[in-house]
């Protein structure tokens, strides 16, 4: 099976299953314990809560681990709404957020909460005019993915963070796609908080970061939490944090020289289909965009076919939709970009990692060149 799922998933770097073996025979204790064993695990959640810090350009105090981008998400969410230093039931964000953020709108309007979804262009990115027009007396929070899972769309959020501020909003981003791949400094990055994964830097499963930015003086959600400053209840994974930071560290390092080889994949990958530009329709755009995720349609041809297909030719791809009871679900971010539902449907994605060659790509074209021929797909038929 030739993985191309980077975006969903990645597989643990050997690196990162050596520190979390390690980890795990060595420090093992809780870390909230007074004996030795729990203070060396202690020590050891320290040091990898400093070097995640370092990572970011922020202080130590401000990094606090959960279970992964889904809790930080919320647990992002939840702290700020309770610690806005204004008061206000209106926050604005778009229709490309992660579901863990989408799911929970609909109980904060329940609750109250007035959704504001600002439309985006055809490549996926938010304007910053729009945006200032939906700003209210009563606007207190900004909620902006950094960037997008299907089509790699990267937002300003720089920008977004230095047009709230004058207002006193504060600003959640989701850096789930993008840490490990773009730099982030927090110092340089006005924002409230930021929610980062393990898994999506090859790390473990089941652990992530939540950034709160000191500045807020935040109140904990849970009464009488002791874990994480109070944050978050629940025995802290000290093993699965190390393997994590351990991961998050061995990227980073390499993040320059490895963007461009994989810059230089997707071009090469894109080129391969000049001859069918009105039938193989790859969406977003090459600039903005990181160049892991490849978002694309076969004019004519359902994402979730031609997912199963790749799949039955041994190629680990993902279509933007969900599939529920034999119903495929149109991809939200490509419905917010403008395309119809049916074009929505024939969304797949192909995402690149550090174990992706030229060779698979070659390979997966021609595989797809094989699906379109096969259903009668061809270079005569006009866009839709």
């Amino acid at each position: 099976m030739i993985y191309l799922d980077y975006a969903a998933t990645t597989p643990m770097s050997e690196e990162a299953l050596e520190t979390f073996v390690s980890a795990s025979k060595n420090y093992f204790g809780n870390e909230r314990s007074l004996h030795d064993t729990g203070s060396n695990a202690s020590l050891l959640l320290e040091a990898c809560r400093k070097q995640l810090a370092s990572f970011l350009n922020a202080s130590p105090a401000s990094i606090y681990f959960t279970s992964g981008g889904t809790e930080s998400n919320l647990l992002a969410i939840q702290t700020l709404l309770k610690s806005a230093k204004k008061s206000g039931r209106h926050i604005i964000s778009t229709t490309l957020e992660h579901s863990s953020i989408s799911n929970y709108f609909k109980v904060l309007e329940e609750q109250g909460y007035e959704i504001t979804y600002v439309p985006v262009s055809k490549d996926g990115i938010v304007s910053l005019e729009l945006i200032e027009q939906e700003i209210r007396d009563d606007t207190i929070l900004g909620i902006f993915q950094h960037v997008n899972s299907e089509i790699g769309a990267i937002q300003p959020i720089k920008k977004i963070a230095h047009l709230f501020k004058p207002f006193n909003i504060m600003l959640h981003c989701d850096c789930v796609q993008s840490f490990g791949k773009l730099e982030i400094s927090l110092a340089d990055l006005d924002v409230s908080s930021i929610s980062i994964s393990s898994h999506k830097l090859y790390g473990p499963k089941g652990v992530g970061a939540l950034y709160l930015n000191p500045k807020l003086s935040c109140q904990p959600i849970y009464p009488g939490t002791s874990h994480e400053s109070g944050i978050r209840p629940g025995t802290v994974n000290v093993p699965a944090i190390a393997s994590f930071v351990t991961a998050a560290g061995h990227l980073i390092s390499k993040r320059q020289g490895e963007q461009k080889r994989i810059e230089a994949l997707k071009h090469s990958f894109k080129a391969e289909f000049q001859d069918v530009q009105k039938i193989v329709v790859f969406e977003g755009s090459d600039e903005d965009c990181i160049p892991n995720i490849i978002g694309m349609r076969i004019v004519g041809l359902e994402g979730q076919f031609v997912m199963l297909e790749c799949n039955r030719h041994q190629f680990a791809i993902s279509t933007g939709s969900a599939c529920a009871i034999g119903m495929q679900k149109p991809s939200d971010t490509i419905l917010a970009i403008g395309r119809s539902e049916h074009e929505a449907k024939q969304f797949f994605r192909i995402s690149i990692g550090q174990f992706t060659t030229q060779d698979d790509l070659i390979k997966l074209s021609t595989i797809l060149r094989l699906i379109m021929k096969q259903n009668l797909i061809t270079g005569d038929m006009t866009n839709e």
